[in-house]
């Protein structure tokens, strides 16, 4: 008994000192003495607190070295999933999927990490609508970075399976729109005949879409596309960003298209 009281008498002071160094703002220090603390608990037989102080040695690190703030979040992913808490397990998988794309810039891991992450909360029964809404949060990302990274198909997958569940919604099915619109844009880039079908299909399935400001300036973009008018195309997109602010992704997606009206190469923005 004499042994344990020790170690927790060893963690106790870990923790203290973990936090007398985030006081001093010293993050490595800090992020060391509660990853010590963590492998404490362990031998403890502490899962949970363990798993928590993996998490605040992991928070630490992500202000002073973002690899070793990825390593104690893993490590705490380990123990949650071990517990069977997905959910938490998931929310740590985010956080590292943030790193990655913030502090790291590796986009190829930050999408594993949002799968994965979507992968849990689908597997989770509890309160559904707030599940719902974090899965496709995290599939959106996913289809996001996979189109700029020209994985065109594995976008049009998770939009299209995004926009279905969203329009059965009623408090999410307005933005079912914006889905089948980008998924109808990554069609677009590969072929317009594609994009011509893809864009019926997505009318026929979602009535609503068909008035939609995003559908009108499709059907506007594969006109010129179909004549080779590079103006067209380049007024009809000024006319849609006077009223609705095209956000970094849309402008590239949209380059891409344009790009391969002017004839340069494959439309890809290098």
């Amino acid at each position: 008994f004499r042994g344990n009281t020790r170690v927790e008498e060893a963690c106790e002071m870990y923790t203290r000192a973990a936090n007398m160094f985030k006081i001093a703002k010293n993050w490595s220090a800090a992020g060391n003495a509660f990853c010590q603390a963590a492998k404490l608990h362990m031998q403890l037989q502490s899962k949970h607190d363990s798993a928590t102080s993996f998490v605040d040695a992991g928070n630490a690190y992500k202000k002073a070295d973002p690899q070793e703030a990825i390593n104690c979040l893993n490590a705490a992913i380990d123990i949650y999933t071990d517990m069977g808490r997905f959910t938490i397990a998931a929310k740590h998988h985010i956080t590292i999927a943030e790193i990655y794309e913030a502090e790291l810039v590796d986009i190829e891991k930050a999408i594993a990490h949002y799968e994965q992450a979507a992968d849990y909360y689908k597997g989770e029964e509890s309160n559904r609508q707030v599940v719902f809404v974090k899965t496709n949060k995290c599939l959106l990302k996913v289809a996001a970075y996979a189109a700029q990274l020209e994985q065109y198909q594995k976008a049009i997958e998770i939009y299209e399976q995004v926009g279905t569940n969203t329009m059965d919604n009623p408090l999410l099915k307005y933005s079912a729109k914006e889905y089948f619109f980008k998924a109808a844009l990554c069609h677009f880039i590969v072929d317009e005949l594609n994009a011509k079908l893809a864009l019926e299909k997505y009318e026929e399935m979602f009535p609503a879409f068909t008035d939609s400001r995003e559908c009108k300036l499709l059907k506007k973009l594969l006109e010129a596309h179909e004549e080779q008018n590079c103006e067209a195309y380049t007024e009809a997109v000024k006319e849609f960003d006077s009223i609705s602010r095209l956000d970094q992704w849309l402008t590239t997606m949209l380059l891409r298209i344009k790009k391969s009206i002017q004839g340069e190469g494959d439309g890809d923005l290098k």
